[in-house]
């Protein structure tokens, strides 16, 4: 997608882009973290990461936010961060960069993303001036109905008897994306990409206590699967202690055969049998995808969601993520209110107005928003200013609104089908990376296996995804009609996952940003957007 030319196209400057990444650690829990900058390795190469507990570089500083000269890394563990940062210094594109730090991080970050799971990701190209959306979500197995987390009476399951085993995992489409990025806009060897982790996961990595802290949290869910508790537990028993060397010779070998055959590998023959069989076998909770779920899957590049915001332009993931339509509609709401305000009650009066914008939008989300392949969404009339200035019109500035926020109605509401509500709200074990590269390129990218360590199924190395948890578990509201973001056949959950790109001038990215958080990633990208267009704050303050 190109933006509107306003202004003669002209190649972007890194130094007037500042980048944010929200790595909120702790499976999306708590506040924004700081993040640490790196120093500079390679002709104003920057790398970060949090703070919040995988510091294991001894070149990593402490600053309250990172700005590059030249390119820029941020990631939530220093070794993904290191492995990006070695492909832009040999050459390689953002692009190459992301599948790199995907399989890193699919390693030394197991609890929030990996090849087992999906993502989403923009890419921003310095050379072209395009913008794309990636759509990498996991897909429902073709035998699945609405009825597959209700039980014999009709009943939704209770939720972590879905998570865990096999009736949640649906098909990875992580390794699709990062295939179809890498041919769209990467320039190094496939290979050469993979290599990091493939040694990595040879000579092993020192568990960090962050993951020391994540096993610990859901070991009696790991020690059910045995292949999962060799892995994670000492004897099977305890926790792996901070500074071991965790060497994962399975991951190894897959990364070996992805080198060597490319992605297909994993969609086809021996790796997608055993994928099936761990999922279809599990002793007490099977779930039903099948060879030819992996076999068809398609990761889609599609036309990202982009709404002007006072003078910048705000483009994030549209469906079957509700990230770019809900930030959006949250923005928008706010515009007309004088959000820098300075007074006394400012903060206070700053987060009322936001509360009401975000329950009215995410009463939209609620209703509205699922998997636009296969249930008509309504994008142009959410987004529509005429339609979200009449629902800020009804926030009161000076009293909260009692009660739940209800959808909106517009003129021509009644031509789409009729879809119930979807209270659906859940945590979520996942990752946000940023890369820049020297040409300007960007890719904000949002990766995530569902839950912490996803299903707590482990097979060849990689964790399976409980994604499938994402689907309303009732498939009709109270009032009998069906619910939006119900489970069907070939489906792909909603996602409130949000990689995002601002922008203030057409050809001129100035933030990249992204959060994990489940569904509260929506509130902390948009937030932090109002804290730093509105209020001038610097990105680690945001």
């Amino acid at each position: 997608m190109r933006l509107q030319d306003c202004l003669a196209p002209e190649t972007i400057s890194i130094r007037n882009v500042m980048i944010l990444c929200l790595v909120v650690c702790g499976f999306g829990l708590g506040g924004l973290p700081q993040i640490a900058s790196a120093q500079n390795l390679a002709d104003g190469l920057t790398g970060a990461v949090t703070t919040q507990g995988d510091h294991t570089a001894p070149s990593l500083v402490q600053t309250k936010h990172a700005l590059a000269a030249g390119a820029m890394v941020v990631t939530a563990h220093p070794l993904a961060t290191q492995a990006g940062i070695d492909i832009l210094s040999a050459g390689g594109r953002a692009a190459d960069a992301a599948v790199a730090i995907q399989a890193v991080l699919t390693l030394v970050e197991p609890q929030s993303s990996g090849f087992g799971g999906g993502a989403f990701a923009l890419h921003w190209s310095g050379d072209s001036l395009l913008l794309d959306s990636y759509d990498g979500r996991e897909t429902a197995p073709r035998i699945a109905g609405g009825d597959l987390f209700l039980d014999a009476t009709g009943q939704p399951l209770p939720f972590m008897q879905a998570v865990i085993g096999g009736r949640a995992v649906g098909t990875p489409g992580t390794l699709r994306l990062l295939e179809k990025l890498h041919q769209d806009h990467g320039q190094l060897a496939w290979a050469d990409l993979l290599q990091p982790a493939r040694d990595m996961a040879r000579e092993g990595f020192r568990v960090s206590p962050r993951l020391h802290q994540s096993i610990t949290a859901v070991a009696p869910s790991l020690r059910a699967d045995p292949v999962a508790a060799e892995y994670f537990l000492d004897a099977g028993s305890r926790p792996w202690p901070v500074g071991h060397r965790l060497q994962n010779p399975a991951y190894a070998d897959l990364l070996d055969l992805l080198m060597r055959d490319g992605v297909t590998a994993f969609y086809a023959g021996d790796i997608a049998q055993a994928i099936v069989d761990k999922v279809r076998d599990h002793p007490t909770n099977p779930g039903f995808l099948a060879l030819e779920d992996l076999s068809r899957y398609q990761a889609i590049r599609r036309a990202p969601v982009c709404q002007a915001y006072r003078s910048y332009e705000v483009c994030g993931m549209g469906p079957p993520s509700s990230g770019g339509l809900t930030v959006a509609q949250i923005l928008t709401m706010l515009e007309g209110f004088d959000l820098d305000h300075t007074g006394a009650d400012a903060s206070h009066r700053r987060h009322h107005l936001y509360a009401e914008a975000a329950k009215r939008a995410y009463a939209d989300r609620a209703r509205y928003t699922a998997d636009g392949d296969l249930v008509p969404v309504p994008r142009q009339a959410l987004m529509n200013r005429d339609y979200l200035q009449r629902r800020a019109a009804s926030i009161d500035p000076m009293a909260a609104s009692i009660g739940p926020a209800h959808a909106g109605d517009w003129p021509g509401k009644q031509l789409i089908q009729a879809v119930g509500g979807d209270a659906t709200q859940k945590d979520t074990g996942t990752t946000h990376f940023i890369v820049v590269d020297h040409a300007g390129s960007i890719v904000s990218y949002t990766g995530s296996i569902e839950s912490a360590f996803g299903a707590r199924q482990m097979v060849h190395g990689i964790l399976l995804n409980n994604q499938l948890t994402d689907f309303s578990f009732r498939p009709t509201a109270d009032d009998g009609t069906l619910v939006a973001n119900r489970v069907q056949p070939g489906k792909r959950p909603r996602s409130s996952m949000a990689p995002t790109i601002v922008f203030d001038s057409p050809s001129r990215p100035l933030l990249a940003l992204g959060s994990p958080g489940g569904s509260r990633i929506i509130n902390y990208v948009a937030m932090a957007i109002i804290h730093i267009l509105d209020q001038g704050l610097p990105p680690g303050d945001a």
